[in-house]
């Protein structure tokens, strides 16, 4: 009899088990959602300025449903647009990429890339996102069409904050924006940037693909009042009620996803920060769990 019961029991986790990974990876990974957050990081007495982030698309051939429903996101009319990178999952995606950012490209935009717009996907170890990251070289030559679609982009107007600054004027108001190349790589020169800022501009911006610390941190320093970062994919296998384990990176993984301040109990005069869960995942990892993927409305409200 107990035989039996421990027979029933194994059967029934291994049941549980195979459900939880046909909703990740069969309805989950696919549910794509719009979040919106206030941040109340502008002037006082400003007009509200609405900020569209997208990141961590992972495109490859054939995800007609995530390009359409990109698109679809034109309909918020936002102000600006800024993907922080990791479009690209296949040689052949950037069409598609651009397909998605189409609606987007007469509107102000910025981006900076991610590891997976260099580097084509590969097969890894899932414990090795349990490891300690501090960001790495590759000395690989990247495979992916990256510079394709950096000119697409660049060609439409918007910033490529690749190791760089540049400003906008959106509605009348002046826009400093920084960012650097991959800090998962050990891209990102942050020192040909670096200035402090306060003062300089109606709204400072600091973006990176990566949320590493040293970026965070050196940015909030420099006064840039709001963030922005992907990379996380909000944990992509989180805990119901718990949340992430993991950010693959050295930030906390109570801040892997949404808005948050930096430094997290620096004050009130601490930057604003969003981490974006992204859209996708690598098509090695075509799964989430209690992590849906997203793009984000930030709607930049007066102090």
């Amino acid at each position: 009899m107990a035989a039996t019961r421990t027979t029933l029991t194994l059967a029934g986790l291994a049941g549980l088990g195979l459900a939880g990974f046909a909703y990740a990876a069969g309805y989950e990974v696919r549910s794509y959602r719009l979040r919106r957050f206030d941040v109340p990081v502008l002037a006082p007495g400003s007009q509200p300025l609405r900020v569209l982030h997208i990141s961590d698309l992972h495109l490859t051939p054939g995800q007609e449903r995530k390009i359409s429903w990109v698109r679809g996101l034109a309909a918020l009319e936002p102000d600006l647009v800024v993907t922080t990178g990791d479009n690209l999952a296949h040689p052949d995606a950037v069409p598609g990429v651009l397909q998605a950012y189409e609606p987007f490209l007469d509107t102000p935009g910025a981006f900076v890339f991610g590891s997976n717009d260099y580097y084509s996907p590969r097969p890894k170890n899932p414990a090795s996102y349990l490891l300690p990251v501090g960001g790495r070289a590759v000395a690989d030559k990247p495979d992916l069409p990256w510079t394709e679609l950096r000119d697409h982009l660049r060609a439409a107007g918007w910033l490529d904050l690749t190791n760089s600054r540049g400003r906008l004027t959106i509605d009348g108001r002046d826009l400093l924006l920084a960012g650097v190349d991959d800090p998962h790589l050990g891209r990102d020169r942050y020192g040909h940037v670096t200035a402090p800022v306060r003062g300089h501009a109606d709204l400072t911006i600091g973006v990176t693909h990566a949320p590493y610390l040293r970026v965070l941190d050196a940015m909030a320093a420099d006064g840039y009042q709001l963030l922005l970062a992907g990379h996380t994919h909000g944990g992509q296998l989180c805990v119901p009620g718990y949340g992430a384990l993991v950010t693959n990176c050295d930030l906390e993984p109570a801040r892997v996803k949404g808005v948050s301040r930096h430094p997290a109990h620096g004050g009130p005069d601490a930057a604003w920060m969003h981490v974006s869960a992204g859209l996708g995942t690598s098509p090695y990892a075509p799964f989430r769990f209690a992590c849906p993927p997203e793009a984000t409305l930030l709607t930049l409200v007066a102090r």
